[in-house]
């Protein structure tokens, strides 16, 4: 898929690109190494706040799945500025996503599809991809979800 299919696709979507977020701690957004790029955990971003909450509790499960959406469009911006053009990505590999919820709350997958769903939706098969979804009881600065991602990538 080139740059400009999946700037159209993105488009169709409504969604611009944000500025990739820094790390809030000891690490860096992204590392390529032997044709993949890992992706730190992202949180979600909307409107340049982070969602917080906990799904089960404060969080609604649709609360939870735009939260991961939001955060696979972090996804995509932190391996655009890695790479410096999206159209790099061979596929999406594996994404990891964590969900702040109460121990009763069992929908986790669904809440991962939010951000599953949307690299379908950007880079078509491509973004078909391997995935864990688990809760857990405590997020970075209170997200309800983080997501972290491994991508194959072409030689740039």
């Amino acid at each position: 898929m080139t740059e400009t299919e999946i700037e159209a696709r993105l488009a169709k979507l409504g969604i611009v690109l944000p500025e990739a977020a820094a790390a809030v701690a000891s690490y860096v957004p992204a590392v390529e190494a032997a044709g993949m790029l890992h992706i730190s955990g992202q949180l979600p971003f909307v409107n340049g706040e982070i969602v917080k909450g906990r799904l089960g509790e404060s969080l609604s499960l649709d609360e939870g799945v735009a939260a991961a959406r939001a955060c696979g469009i972090m996804i995509l911006a932190q391996a655009k500025k890695a790479l410096g053009a999206l159209d790099r990505i061979e596929r999406v590999v594996k994404l990891g996503a964590f969900v702040n919820s109460t121990p009763d709350f069992a929908d986790q997958p669904k809440v991962a599809n939010g951000a599953s769903e949307l690299m379908f939706d950007v880079l078509g098969e491509a973004g078909r991809h391997a995935r864990s979804a688990v809760g857990v009881p405590v997020l970075p600065l209170g997200a309800g979800v983080e997501i972290d991602a491994i991508l194959q990538i072409r030689a740039g």
